[in-house]
């Protein structure tokens, strides 16, 4: 009876070897998937971080910068050649007793000197080439009859900066070369700058015979069409110089 019991239950009851051999295979089947979840994260993440990293040490050496700076070569070479100063502005300075006052990268030019412990300032900026008015009513014929507006002619104290403004500008008449918009006077450097300050008359309705006065005084300290050739000529020449030293700084830029 015992042998056929043992018999009868053997099947129901496997063996311990067998018990422990299915216990280890859950054990790892447990393990597997408790650690799924981070190995699935990280692999989920990881190319995102590879596909943005590289892109930011190429910003400059990609191949449409390096594009940009050929063309920027050629335009440089055709400026350069192209590029003469007018002759009146060496000759003007040869002879001038203005100091000539041009930084490079600043679109203000000025010339300046001293007359009877005043000091005469004539500040301009550089001019474009390519004149709009001109273009649209025929073209080059029309170049020479250029303006050149300078902010200011001024005449001031050196030890109080009181002074005096003249806001002019250039013209093509041959007798007189430049008119007078307005005059300001000022009794400080504080007053000048002032934003909201007096800018003066309108010059052209004040009384001839003071507009007159005016004219003269302002060929005393040294305004005549001399000056008025080389404030046309440097303004021009100072946009071609900024313009070739503006290609050459984007030049070495794109290509580092």
């Amino acid at each position: 009876f015992c042998s056929f019991a043992a018999s009868f239950c053997a099947p129901s009851s496997p063996p311990l070897g067998s018990m422990l051999a299915h216990g280890r295979v859950l054990a790892v089947a447990a393990r597997h998937v408790g650690r799924a979840t981070p190995l699935l994260a990280t692999r989920a993440v990881a190319p995102s971080v590879r596909a943005v990293a590289p892109l930011a040490p190429r910003a400059f050496g990609s191949a449409a910068a390096e594009k940009v700076a050929k063309t920027l070569e050629t335009e440089i070479k055709h400026e350069e050649e192209q590029y003469e100063q007018a002759k009146e502005i060496k000759a003007f300075l040869k002879k001038s007793d203005f100091k000539f006052v041009d930084t490079e990268g600043d679109v203000n030019i000025a010339l300046e000197r001293e007359v009877g412990g005043k000091v005469v300032r004539i500040e301009w900026q550089l001019t474009s080439p390519f004149n709009a008015d001109a273009d649209a009513e025929g073209g080059e014929e029309h170049l020479d009859e250029r303006a050149t507006d300078f902010c200011c002619l001024r005449v001031e104290e050196k030890s109080s900066g009181a002074g005096v403004m003249f806001y002019c500008s250039t013209q093509t008449d041959e007798d007189h070369r430049y008119v007078i918009g307005n005059v300001k006077a000022y009794s400080s450097a504080a007053e000048k700058d002032s934003a909201s300050g007096y800018n003066g008359p309108e010059f052209e309705d004040v009384d001839e015979k003071l507009q007159e006065a005016f004219d003269e005084y302002l060929a005393e300290v040294g305004m005549n069409n001399e000056v008025c050739d080389f404030i046309d000529a440097v303004a021009l020449d100072k946009e071609q110089r900024e313009y070739l030293r503006w290609l050459k700084t984007v030049k070495s830029l794109l290509s580092a």
